[in-house]
């Protein structure tokens, strides 16, 4: 199955809820004008794009229309499209590894997916013939290091763990060390989960970069805030969190497979300029895929 194919069949709760309203709305209009606009605005905030991205959509469709005459519904679905698609391209979402070592720095919240994310791309950078190593930088569970190790072992990379309550930044020093011994490409580092309202973890997370900073200050970093598609609105307020203490340069999209809330990354990336650089779209070590703006906004509008 193709990243298309993935991607519909992983929107498909989204797609039918948001590509049902989308075609109500045109099928009951037969001409093309400010009352189909308003409906279509009317269903884009429903859909969770949230109220200024919705209203830019519509604006620019509006621009549009009248400067090229549109006047077919067909046509308007395309140039919908399209405007969606441009905001998805506003930031380039390339992955900036070109340094050796280069490191991945992944955070979010309990729950998002973050370690299947980091297991799922390690295996991907490994296909592309790159050595990674695996930084189990989230002490503070058990279960998490576990986990992890299964995927390490699973995608044939190493992995550096310690012992449950250790200082994580201490963890990642090591793997730092231990990326440099080994000669390898990638470092990848798991961290805890983290609420904005937990304060300590939050600083944990300032100190695991500061370490980073130190060790590798000339390394390519990437730092990925793993969202969790269901979570709709509430994804909006991590990015806010997150943001207030890491530069995040990147987003990873998960479980979409199992919620009709998808439409909610394109006002997350309206509002932040963080473009999404990973998108899950299923349970299997090769369903993480590199993020495409055009196959995104024809899965969610057929």
């Amino acid at each position: 199955m193709g990243f298309f194919d993935k991607l519909k069949q992983g929107l498909s709760k989204t797609k039918n809820s948001f590509d049902e309203k989308i075609n109500n709305v045109f099928s009951a209009f037969r001409k093309v004008d400010e009352d189909l606009l308003e409906e279509l605005e009317e269903i884009l905030i429903m859909s969770d794009l949230g109220i200024n991205t919705s209203s830019k959509i519509i604006s620019k469709l509006r621009e549009k229309i009248k400067k090229e005459n549109i006047q077919d519904t067909e046509n308007v679905k395309e140039a919908l499209r399209q405007e969606i698609q441009n905001i998805l391209d506003e930031t380039e979402n390339t992955l900036n590894l070109n340094t050796k070592p280069s490191i991945i720095l992944v955070v979010g919240v309990n729950g998002v997916g973050k370690t299947t994310s980091i297991g799922k791309i390690a295996n991907k950078l490994k296909t592309q013939g790159k050595k990674v190593v695996i930084a189990a930088a989230d002490t503070f569970r058990a279960a998490a290091v576990e986990q992890l190790e299964i995927w390490a072992n699973r995608v044939g990379c190493d992995i550096v763990k310690r012992e449950e309550g250790i200082d994580p930044a201490s963890v990642v020093y090591d793997a730092i060390q231990i990326t440099k011994q080994k000669n390898a490409d990638v470092l990848i580092c798991d961290t805890a989960g983290r609420l904005h309202n937990k304060k300590y973890l939050m600083d944990e997370l300032k100190k695991i970069q500061r370490v980073i900073e130190k060790e590798l200050p000339d390394a390519d970093k990437e730092v990925l805030l793993v969202l969790d598609a269901t979570t709709g609105q509430n994804a909006i307020e991590q990015v806010k969190a997150f943001k207030e203490t890491s530069s995040i340069t990147g987003l990873i999209l998960t479980k979409l497979d199992g919620t009709a809330k998808g439409g909610v990354v394109i006002g997350i990336v309206n509002e932040n300029k963080i473009p999404v650089k990973f998108i899950g779209v299923g349970e299997q070590i090769d369903d993480m895929e590199i993020f495409n703006s055009k196959e995104f906004a024809q899965a969610i509008i057929e």
